[in-house]
């Protein structure tokens, strides 16, 4: 069953741009998991364009579906998802000056550093099947990389 994750960088763009907090992050995810969305999805980049470190630290007490946090695993993303330890993490190679994510992996090229990162968090408690800090939610990561050559995105 195909289940539906809204991601909700672009409404935080808005809210970026406009200054202030309208609209409320916060307050779109809820009423995105009200509405019957099955997850929220999040992409805090470094330089904070759109969903901020606050906002995934605002959200995750709050959200009651799956919380998918994207992300280039540069040292302060790992740091972050092993604090805040969402339902799923997706890992993105994305440069930091990329205006939005436009690739998936090459995981041939990129196997040492993926199975250095990915044992890293399974080392760190998270991983099929393990629990961190709260039951019911599980920081998840593949045992073994994919073997194909690319992994697919969608265009934006």
């Amino acid at each position: 069953m195909t289940k539906l994750s809204v991601n909700i960088n672009k409404v935080a763009t808005l809210r970026n741009a406009r200054g202030g907090d309208i609209p409320n992050v916060v307050k779109v995810a809820l009423d995105c998991e009200a509405f019957g969305a099955d997850g929220i999805t999040v992409h805090p980049r470094p330089d904070e364009r759109h969903i901020r470190r606050a906002d995934v630290y605002d959200l995750r007490p709050l959200l009651r579906t799956e919380f998918n946090i994207e992300g280039n695993p540069i040292p302060s993303f790992v740091d972050l998802v092993l604090e805040v330890v969402p339902t799923q993490v997706t890992l993105v190679p994305d440069a930091h000056d990329a205006i939005t994510s436009n690739a998936g992996w090459d995981t041939l090229a990129n196997r040492g550093f993926l199975t250095e990162v990915t044992a890293s968090q399974h080392k760190d408690g998270c991983g099929p099947g393990k629990h961190r800090s709260s039951p019911g939610r599980t920081c998840w990561l593949p045992r073994r990389l994919p073997t194909c050559r690319r992994t697919t995105q969608t265009p934006s």
